[in-house]
């Protein structure tokens, strides 16, 4: 009964990060003229590190020709670098490189700004209530990864 009551928990938190995460979007967030995609690619490849092409466009939910595009403009304005796989010559490593890490960070800078501002009305013994659950939950969920649960 406790699985059943986990798996709709769970959802249901799906489903409200969905809605926090369309707010964050809404907050004004244009930084260099770089569209919100070309940044969500820069700081996940900021803090992930190198990527497969074919991953990013799992990750974006686009498929990877069309991402193409984005990444020869990142690529043209030196935030990223890419690399044929040399045992595979069909994958495509990308990796941000020092300019883009810096956009990175900005965008970064913004986002929890825009993330302070959303939480801000809430009161201390939620904050911290907030914050215990989400490090028990980093917990879990790293040890699962790294486990490959």
């Amino acid at each position: 009964m406790a699985h059943k009551e986990f798996v709709k928990l769970f959802e249901s938190n799906i489903l409200l990060f969905d809605k926090l995460a369309d707010r964050l979007k809404r907050a004004p967030s244009v930084l260099a003229g770089y569209p919100r995609q070309q940044l969500s690619i820069l700081v996940r490849l900021h803090i992930g590190g190198p990527a497969l092409l074919k991953e990013i466009a799992r990750r974006e939910m686009v498929t990877a020709p069309n991402l193409c595009a984005t990444f020869r403009k990142l690529e043209r304005d030196g935030l990223v670098s890419r690399r044929i796989d040399e045992k595979d010559r069909r994958n495509t490593w990308y990796a941000v490189t020092a300019a883009g890490e810096k956009i990175a960070a900005q965008a970064m800078d913004i986002m929890r700004g825009a993330i302070d501002k959303m939480f801000a009305g809430i009161s201390r013994d939620d904050e911290n209530a907030l914050t215990g659950a989400m490090k028990t939950i980093n917990k879990i969920l790293t040890k699962m990864e790294l486990t490959d649960a």
